[in-house]
């Protein structure tokens, strides 16, 4: 499904910021964020993941004097709520949902700019290295033992995270030949514009490609469309 039109680059990123207290704080989200969260320091990435390794959400974690705040993208806060109340069972973590003036994204034209996934992105229900090699490498830790949706995501790590569809920003003159030029690879599945900005007389966008698409030339009666894949 195609977002239904280009967006103004201005347009805010709305946040919202998830607090996590209490003595088991930390323990708990250890066990359900992908992001190893023994040093935040200034603040890490991380993944809300399912128990099948589809990426929810991600988040911005950070440390205050009372626990972890966690900023998340407010269309998202009310679903990763959902998703860590699931697992929060006889453990001393209080969990509430707050709206925030400011996150780490100001507008979704630095969103798409960025090739940063946010909500429409992770509607596609892909795994994380459907995202890219930077996006894995900076929200998953490998080493700092199991948590909620592991499994998979390890098992693609380790045999060289080939996935079936990527994340790609794409530039062209209207949405509709962007998701025709991205569609046209690759069996039916989650391809197609998902977050677009009006961007030089046209439209940029980031979206989704099986991986056939991103072959040399394989795109080439698509003159008037660039795509490229967010490393």
């Amino acid at each position: 499904m195609t977002t239904a039109s280009a967006l103004d680059p201005l347009t805010p990123f709305d946040w919202s910021r998830i607090l996590a207290r209490g003595s088991e704080a930390q323990s708990f989200l250890q066990g359900q964020l992908s992001q190893d969260l023994s040093d935040v320091g200034a603040g890490v990435w991380s993944l809300i993941l399912t128990p099948t390794s589809e990426v929810i959400s991600s988040v911005k974690v950070l440390r205050d004097n009372d626990g972890y705040v966690l900023y998340v993208a407010r269309d998202l806060a009310e679903v990763v709520m959902a998703r860590l109340k699931r697992f929060l069972l006889r453990t001393d973590c209080q969990l509430s949902i707050e709206a925030s003036e400011e996150g780490p994204i100001g507008t979704v034209g630095d969103q798409v700019r960025g090739g940063i996934a946010g909500p429409n992105e992770f509607a596609r229900h892909l795994t994380p290295q459907c995202f890219g090699a930077h996006f894995v490498a900076s929200t998953v830790s490998f080493t700092k033992g199991c948590f909620t949706g592991q499994e998979l995501v390890g098992r693609l790590d380790a045999r060289g995270a080939v996935v079936p569809w990527r994340l790609v920003r794409s530039s062209g003159p209207s949405i509709e030949r962007l998701d025709e030029a991205l569609g046209s690879k690759g069996p039916e599945g989650p391809q197609g514009v998902t977050t677009a900005i009006t961007h030089e007389g046209g439209v940029l966008a980031l979206g989704f490609v099986h991986r056939s698409a991103l072959a040399e030339d394989a795109l080439a009666g698509f003159h008037d469309v660039i795509v490229t894949a967010i490393a």
